[in-house]
């Protein structure tokens, strides 16, 4: 029988039931958060300092943590474009291609990376898999160590499919965020200038 959206049951959610599931999510992020490598996360993000212009890849809810961070490098001053829009220009030997994958498989992933490195430009790599095709490209590798979104019986992790990853992703590229910012003299007034006024 397939699933469909008819098939759901009614929600019959309490207050103590959303409590717990923050305590959940919270706790897994924190617990997950502090096995992060810091040294590999100071490495990437000297890259951004090294390149020209950068250019994010990701499938999924990861590509989705990647565009706000792209967002933020924006805010910053940086030339930054997503790939796949139909504006992005080619990458060169003077770019970084940042990129996510938990299982560092994902194949218009690691197929960017794959073209990226062709090109001459650098990658930084977020992943659970250290061993994955993607982080053999990857001149900088951070590991999240959080289930891979197949992992279903996976004990790092109660929540559902690479949730976890996925938040830590952005708990880490808001980390690289404000650690680049606090280098510059640059206000959040003059940060905000930058922000979007087509909306």
């Amino acid at each position: 029988m397939n699933p469909t959206a008819n098939s759901v049951p009614a929600v019959q959610t309490t207050a103590d039931d959303i409590a717990r599931n923050v305590s959940l999510v919270t706790d897994e992020i924190a617990a997950t958060a502090a096995k992060i490598n810091e040294q590999q996360v100071a490495a990437l993000a000297a890259h951004f300092g090294r390149s020209a212009r950068v250019f994010v890849a990701g499938a999924g809810r990861s590509g989705l943590v990647l565009r706000m961070a792209a967002m933020r490098l924006m805010h910053l001053g940086m030339a930054v474009h997503v790939a796949g829009d139909t504006t992005t220009p080619a990458i060169g030997p003077d770019d970084l291609l940042l990129v996510a994958s938990g299982s560092g498989t994902t194949s218009g992933v690691v197929k960017s990376a794959e073209t990226a490195a062709k090109a001459g430009a650098r990658i930084a790599a977020f992943t659970t898999n250290p061993d994955s095709p993607l982080a053999g490209l990857a001149d900088a590798v951070v590991v999240i160590p959080a289930a891979q979104k197949t992992d279903h019986g996976s004990t790092v992790s109660h929540q559902y499919a690479g949730s976890l990853f996925e938040q830590v992703l952005f708990l880490a590229t808001e980390a690289v965020f404000q650690s680049l910012w606090e280098t510059t003299d640059e206000p959040a007034e003059k940060l905000w200038l930058r922000h979007a006024n087509l909306e």
